[in-house]
């Protein structure tokens, strides 16, 4: 049997390099306007509109949406159907 010890210093050399692989991580998906799902405040500036406008698109059904606790997520895809289609009721 094959004993292998782990001091204090791998450990502290294996979180930070968990650490940079995680920033590598999160950064992508900051840097990505075509993660799966968005914010309502990524909506709003890729489509450059009001907050009241897409209330209202949400509201009549032109764009779907996920409500989690209290914030509301749609799917990239959806917004670019919307775009090329334009709004139509219930997708």
């Amino acid at each position: 049997m094959h004993v292998e010890l782990i001091t204090r210093e791998d450990l502290r050399q294996f979180k930070t390099e968990l650490l940079e692989e995680l920033k590598t991580v999160v950064s992508k998906t900051k840097q990505s306007p075509h993660s799966r799902w968005l914010k309502s405040a990524q909506v709003r500036e890729l489509l450059k509109i009001s907050p009241g406008t897409l209330l209202n698109l949400r509201v009549n059904g032109h764009l779907r949406y996920t409500k989690v606790g209290g914030s509301f997520y749609y799917q990239y895809e959806d917004i670019e159907l919307m775009l090329a289609n334009g709004p139509s009721k219930k997708r």
